[in-house]
């Protein structure tokens, strides 16, 4: 995201202390499981996904540590091992990807307890969520899509993607949004293949209607937010169902806060489906695209089994996958 490195810094409380000069014993053990889970799963989930860099900076209390960058920036100390390190400029509790230092995109992260994770395991799976980030970044078209938005509006930031003025408190959009969120919900738990036939019909005229209320604005802008982080929401529901069978290292295993990932296997969808159904367009605004896009990349897989082979042939909006 353009200059959003600049922003951040600028909220970011900096520390003016020398830098660690190792990485903590409990987060290099992390930052490893990281990579090898990845290196295990990503392609089973995304076609080719392993062929995408993953810089990863991690925020501690005094110091940032970056590793897996091809080309660290000057004011990092390089501590050996592929780590570099400087005195913290980020938030301690960011879990976001972006290009901080140009291409490629970093995932910026830090410490699980000090994040919403607050435990390692989920952090490794939110890990994987900010690792799809950098694989949907990396598509040589993606910087011309989002251009092409034209939504800016002269912000050269891209808080642009955060701050976009969606009428969510809108009446009449809230109340189509909830009846769509609803006969989502009611398709994706069907099971009986005739019925689920009907609804799946259903909904796709019902999402073309809500659609129709927006401006070409509002509809660019929920259409890319959906393919952005609803998709990054359903990979991380899918990484956390591919990791059931993962076997940890003994050292991660021997953390304190250990959490086995057959555990979060269990409950990834089930929790993305029960936030669906409490959101409220007018109150959680731009947090609903989360559940809903994610839902609706589950609906798709039941669709469309091949919907992912043409997900990157079509940046920045989902609408074609629904006949639109």
């Amino acid at each position: 995201m353009k200059n959003l490195f600049a922003i951040l810094l600028l909220a970011a409380a900096s520390s003016a202390q020398t830098p660690a000069d190792h990485l903590p014993a409990d987060d290099a053990v992390r930052i490893d499981e990281f990579y090898r889970l990845a290196s295990q799963i990503q392609d089973q989930i995304w076609p080719n996904w392993s062929k995408t860099a993953a810089p990863l900076l991690l925020v501690t209390s005094g110091t940032e540590f970056l590793t897996h960058h091809a080309n660290p920036p000057g004011d990092f100390k390089d501590l050996g091992d592929g780590v570099y390190a400087r005195p913290r400029q980020f938030p301690t509790g960011l879990q976001a990807t972006f290009p901080a230092f140009g291409p490629p995109s970093v995932i910026v992260i830090g410490e699980p307890q000090n994040t919403d994770s607050k435990s390692s395991t989920p952090w490794l799976i939110i890990l994987m969520h900010e690792h799809f980030h950098q694989l949907q970044d990396g598509q040589p078209r993606y910087v011309k899509a989002i251009d092409d938005l034209r939504l800016a509006r002269g912000d050269t930031t891209g808080m642009w993607m955060l701050n976009y003025p969606f009428p969510y408190e809108k009446r009449e959009i809230a109340q189509s949004f909830a009846g769509l969120r609803d006969l989502l919900l009611d398709t994706v738990h069907e099971t009986n293949p005739a019925k689920f036939a009907r609804l799946a019909k259903r909904y796709q005229q019902e999402r073309k209607r809500f659609f129709a209320l927006l401006s070409p604005d509002d509809r660019k802008y929920f259409s890319f937010q959906l393919w952005k982080e609803g998709i990054a929401r359903y990979t991380q529901i899918k990484a956390a169902e591919a990791a059931a069978q993962y076997q940890p290292t003994a050292r991660y295993a021997a953390l304190a806060d250990f959490e086995p990932f057959s555990t979060w296997a269990a409950k990834a969808r089930t929790q993305t489906l029960d936030e669906l159904r409490h959101v409220d367009l007018s109150k959680s605004k731009r947090l609903v695209v989360y559940s809903f896009g994610a839902t609706e990349g589950l609906l798709l897989d039941r669709l469309n089994p091949k919907w992912k082979d043409k997900y990157f042939d079509h940046l920045a909006s989902m609408d074609s996958f629904f006949g639109e």
